[in-house]
């Protein structure tokens, strides 16, 4: 007990010179007269009023004080130190008192104690209280940093239920049960109804959680509100909270049962949930829903992109990201071969037409396939794919593999006219290097089709410094990797070896591997000076060994093996599209890792393209029979022998119609058809003479000096009051400029500030990376809603800002600021009533 006393006398001698202490029950004189306090002097106040008065006043005005009274304090009238008393500090004893005077609270707050004394009686809770206490501190803000107290949380209502929503997804409830013990669940409720408007018979958490989501989802829709707009306020930056999101997520799983939102959803039109997230449930309706009208043609890719787009922010967005994305692509797809006009006269017309245009088709394909088999949900996809399928092969494959074949049909011999043959390829693309005495690096991705190529080059577009300028090569025939890989090397003659597993000879010398392509390449030697590596080993050297290979050397292929990997593997040909994102990402390290080595000239290109259909059907397959056919060698796609009889469905070649030496004579299936072989794959195929397999892309990049890239601007379209006279505000957003490679999009975060900088509104996340030409098409509406401390600024200046992450931080930005008057009535408060 001394200790206690001595301590709870010490925290009031920390603010007061004197002390009085009315012993009322005249039971603590030795407790009285054990205390010890350092530079205090204890007096008792024994009839000696006037005597004490002048000493402590007049005799020593600086010395500290604590007068004692074996009794209690007289009445108000008789009592000739009240003054003294009232200016300075008194002293309980009792447990009350004591807790008081621990927490330096003032007598005023003793209700508090007595009404609460459960909280009181722990330590740890009185330390943690007394941290958060400020002088200025009223009953209720005591009362809410009790229950701040009891949630291990700051004494703020938003923060408070987010630590009880916690403990309540995680099916616990200690805390609401000891604010229970603490008698504090009137006062908790209390303060609920008056932020959020919650009123209950029986209110509780999981009781408010449930009209939390249920008010909210009204908001959106018709049902019935009987929560305020500040609910909403708290419910979207709560869902939005990277701490809380699990918690939300679970929670919300239980609504939708409750509310049976399920049903809800069922009669509901897809259009008016599109700017709702309060359930995955409403995700999965508007998948389900957008996937039948993509389907079904009744809604156009310019809307069904638009929709996407304003989902890409709501919270279960990157749970669906692959089949949102998948079925925009699907939705681009189906109109690009809607409108596709195939005709082809010559062989130059049908490479420039595809490289212009068509080969965008095999891209969306391609993508629309990645997501399809990326996404957790494939069932959800699986009508459109097979929509997808049917509409690519038969509307746009075949019949483009048909109107080429017949201009292939026209041709006596594989001579492109006035193309670019891809055995040309060193003395068009790389010996113009050597001759100015400029160095080159040559990266060669095996099986990297045409269409890859091309939205490679845009990847490297958008890179900072970096040019890319795209044009095409035609493979030689068949078009396979021996063959192609020959063809990018120097050469002057090449020959298909069909006895020795298709190997291709170059100038009479095995282009088989890389220590043969290494040998090929030293022939250049002494005027050049040539090294081959894979990129596996490029990647595995430091930035020394990188600069020491650059330095020492004129030219550099470099091999890269993906896409064909992948594709040529029969368990593993359908993640050929995931390959093709993979070979991308690993071709940008290789460009960057050279480009750091000093590297400022460099040539991406292929051996060969590839057919690939997901879905293979009996008619895809030639009815030759290769038993009949004397072959030494034979693929999905082509055959190699000597004397190879003329066979129906496929075109024959010689040699010397190819532009090869020796002997070997080729056969290649007409149009899309697969020769029938045990144990390889179907679906990705290559060897013949499609669009597809024989167009490859020619990349041209270079790293300039100077930045190049900056990014979209974006402006606040304003009406003609500069107010906000309601609880929420609408916001015209519009993008100044299209996205192009080098002008890329922005991301800003928007919200409603004060100007202390105290956040009144929710907060939004925006993208703005519109391509279209049309201004109308780059505006993008949202709505902002005040929260309650928006009341507390009526009729002061507000700032609508508009931020942007700083690079490489969770830190943002100011980018732009319009001023805005708060002017609300009360009316506002039934704005979502």
């Amino acid at each position: 007990m001394n200790e206690q006393l001595n301590e709870a006398l010490q925290r009031m001698f920390n603010k007061h010179r004197i002390v009085f202490w009315y012993d009322s029950k005249q039971e603590l004189r030795s407790d009285f007269d054990s205390v010890v306090l350092d530079d205090v002097q204890k007096l008792e106040i024994d009839n000696n009023e006037f005597q004490l008065k002048y000493r402590i006043l007049r005799e020593e005005p600086q010395q500290k004080f604590l007068l004692y009274k074996h009794g209690p304090q007289p009445e108000d009238l008789q009592n000739w130190l009240l003054d003294v008393q009232l200016a300075e500090g008194e002293f309980r004893a009792d447990q009350t008192a004591l807790w008081l005077t621990e927490l330096g609270l003032s007598l005023e707050f003793a209700d508090i104690v007595t009404s609460h004394s459960e909280f009181f009686k722990a330590t740890k809770r009185r330390e943690s209280l007394q941290k958060l206490l400020k002088g200025e501190d009223t009953q209720s803000a005591v009362r809410l940093k009790m229950v701040a107290v009891c949630t291990s949380s700051e004494p703020r209502m938003d923060v408070i239920l987010e630590s009880l929503l916690a403990e309540l997804g995680a099916e616990k409830d200690d805390s609401e049960k000891l604010i229970q013990r603490c008698e504090l669940t009137e006062f908790l409720w209390g303060r609920v109804q008056s932020f959020y408007g919650y009123t209950s018979n029986e209110p509780g958490v999981r009781d408010f959680s449930i009209e939390l989501f249920k008010s909210c989802y009204a908001m959106g829709t018709d049902g019935e509100v009987r929560l305020n707009s500040e609910a909403l306020v708290f419910l979207k930056r709560w869902k939005d909270s990277r701490r809380h999101h699990e918690v939300f997520e679970a929670l919300a799983e239980q609504c939708e049962g409750f509310l049976a939102i399920e049903n809800d959803l069922a009669d509901r039109n897809y259009q008016e949930l599109v700017d709702l997230d309060y359930f995955e449930l409403i995700d999965r309706k508007l998948l389900s829903d957008l996937v039948r009208n993509v389907r079904d043609r009744t809604i156009s890719p310019g809307d069904c992109t638009s929709l996407i787009r304003n989902r890409r922010q709501t919270h279960w967005y990157d749970n669906y990201r692959h089949e949102y994305e998948g079925i925009e692509i699907a939705s681009r797809l189906i109109r690009a071969i809607e409108i596709c006009q195939i005709s082809i006269e010559t062989f130059a017309e049908g490479v420039q037409r595809y490289t212009e245009t068509w080969q965008q088709v095999d891209q969306l394909y391609r993508q629309f396939i990645y997501h399809y088999r990326a996404a957790d949900h494939q069932t959800l996809l699986k009508s459109l794919a097979e929509e997808v399928d049917r509409l690519y092969s038969n509307q746009f494959l075949l019949p483009l593999a048909n109107q080429w074949q017949e201009v292939v049909d026209r041709s006596e011999d594989w001579n492109p006219d006035k193309l670019t043959q891809q055995a040309r390829f060193f003395r068009k693309h790389v010996r113009k290097y050597l001759d100015q005495k400029k160095k080159v690096c040559v990266i060669i991705s095996d099986g990297l089709r045409y269409e890859i190529g091309h939205e490679f080059a845009k990847t490297i577009r958008q890179e900072d410094r970096y040019t890319a300028e795209l044009t095409s090569m035609v493979t030689g025939l068949p078009s396979y990797t021996q063959l192609g890989m020959a063809s990018l090397l120097p050469n002057e003659t090449l020959e298909i070896q069909h006895k020795s597993n298709a190997s291709v000879l170059v100038d009479g010398n095995s282009a088989t591997g890389t220590d043969a392509r290494q040998k090929i390449l030293d022939e250049l030697a002494p005027q050049v000076s040539a090294k081959a590596v894979i990129v596996k080993e490029l990647l595995a050297m430091n930035r020394d060994e990188c600069r020491e290979m650059t330095r020492a050397h004129d030219v550099i292929y470099v091999y890269q093996n993906i896409v064909d990997k992948v594709g040529d593997d029969l368990l593993t040909e359908q993640k050929v599209c995931e390959a093709a994102v993979d070979a991308q990402e690993e071709l940008l390290k290789v460009v960057k890792k050279l480009a750091a080595a000093n590297a400022s000239n460099m040539i991406i290109t292929s051996d060969h393209g590839f057919l690939y259909q997901d879905g293979i059907e009996e008619s895809d397959f030639s009815l030759a029979e290769m038993k009949s056919l004397p072959n030494d060698y034979f693929s999905r796609r082509f055959v190699l022998g000597d004397n190879l009889p003329e066979t129906p469905g496929l075109k024959h070649f010689t040699a010397e119609q190819l532009g090869l030496q020796g002997s070997t004579e080729v056969l290649i299936p007409k149009s899309l058809n697969r020769l029938r072989k045990q144990g390889s794959g179907a679906r990705y195929v290559h060897g013949g003479a499609t669009l597809q397999e024989i167009v490859v892309p020619v990349v041209h990049i270079n790293k300039g000096r100077s930045t190049d890239v900056s990014h979209v601007n974006i402006s606040v379209i304003r009406g003609s009051s500069n107010t906000i006279s309601t609880g929420q505000l609408a916001v015209l957003l519009y993008q100044q400029e299209p996205v192009s490679e080098k002008l890329q999009k922005r991301t800003i975060r928007i919200g409603i500030y004060a100007s202390d900088g105290k956040l009144l509104s929710d907060q939004q996340e925006l993208e703005f990376d519109f391509t279209s030409e049309n201004p109308r098409e780059r505006e993008q509406k949202i709505l902002l809603v005040l929260s309650r401390e928006a009341d507390s600024r009526n009729n002061q200046q507000v700032e609508l800002k508009l931020e942007e992450r700083i690079p490489g931080t969770t830190q943002y930005q100011e980018y732009k600021t319009e001023i805005y008057t708060l002017k609300r009535s009360f009316t506002s408060d039934f704005d979502f009533e």
